[in-house]
């Protein structure tokens, strides 16, 4: 490991120079939904303006202590989050001296609060990759450069479980970009996902417990690839569609409880609630029209009409 990556903050340390590189996912801040222990996986943050310095604090597995122990994150003695192993915490504060630490099995004594921890000078528009350092180590950080910390933090999630209490940390925003004039736009033809309803669910079925592994992977794979496609999202859809075994009724109804269970998930995943609705196409836009024979074989060939459409 280079030599860099050992820099710990000391009391005080001169200011950091990485600064942030445009990223391409919003911002996941520690303690937005309580009795959720994990959000979202990490994604390259973007910048923010010269009015705050960002901080991604995280925890890697030998962190000492098993999975069980967390390591409270201190912001200027108040509370910021706690994380447990491959767990990370982004947060923004105003530029100036901040006192910051992370202590492993804190209580009862809770010392992050009032002793030992490390001072640091943050400049504004920067933002701070910040590991926690192992058991014993008398909570120093380790300040990673950027290409090698989101090198560590591939596959960790975004920790959920506790509310902040640290008066300094605010929502980061991002950098205000300069405006242009620009060409008008021209219309962008619609991306559409989409996902076979018996790989998702079994058969006649709607509901998060009626989906299978594959139905929970499919829908985090797709997430993810929304995510990584549309940095700019603005609405997204999502259609049930129906066999043509049964009344149209009846379609409708097991289309709607698709799309919405789909829509639940994805927002579990990370994508804005706020920019997903749920609709129903029922039964009436078939791929295949013309089954016929058993039971067993109208079912087998109905299979490309039980799909759930997610567009863009």
């Amino acid at each position: 490991m280079p030599a860099i990556a050992q820099q710990t903050f000391s009391n005080p340390q001169p200011p950091v120079t990485q600064a942030a590189a445009p990223g391409t996912a919003p911002t996941a801040r520690a303690g937005t939904q309580p009795g959720k222990v994990f959000g979202q996986s990490y994604a390259p943050v973007g910048q923010v303006g010269p009015q705050q310095a960002q901080i991604v604090y995280y925890r890697d597995a030998s962190a000492g202590a098993g999975r069980s122990a967390a390591a409270d994150v201190y912001v200027d003695g108040e509370l910021q989050t706690a994380l447990l192993p491959n767990g990370y915490s982004i947060f923004c504060v105003k530029p100036g001296q901040h006192m910051l630490g992370a202590y492993i099995q804190d209580a009862p004594l809770y010392k992050g609060k009032t002793t030992g921890r490390s001072g640091a000078e943050l400049k504004g528009g920067m933002t701070y990759f910040v590991k926690v350092g192992p058991a014993g180590s008398n909570d120093a950080p380790i300040m990673v450069p950027r290409n090698e910390a989101e090198a560590q933090l591939q596959g960790m999630r975004a920790q959920m479980h506790v509310l902040s209490r640290a008066s300094a940390v605010e929502a980061c925003d991002p950098a205000s970009i300069p405006v242009t004039s620009a060409p008008v736009a021209q219309p962008v033809a619609a991306k559409e996902y989409t996902l076979k309803g018996d790989t998702l669910f079994a058969f006649g079925k709607s509901g998060n417990r009626d989906m299978n592994v594959k139905g929970h992977a499919a829908i985090a794979h797709l997430a993810e690839q929304i995510r990584a496609e549309n940095t700019s999202l603005q609405a997204v859809t999502v259609i049930g569609h129906a066999d043509l075994i049964g009344s149209a009724a009846a379609a409708q109804k097991l289309g709607e409880q698709r799309a919405m269970t789909v829509r639940r998930m994805l927002i579990e995943q990370g994508i804005p609630a706020q920019k997903i609705t749920a609709e129903s196409a029922g039964n009436s836009d078939p791929v295949v029209a013309d089954c016929s024979g058993t039971m067993q074989q109208k079912i087998a060939c109905n299979e490309p009409n039980r799909r759930v459409v997610v567009q863009l």
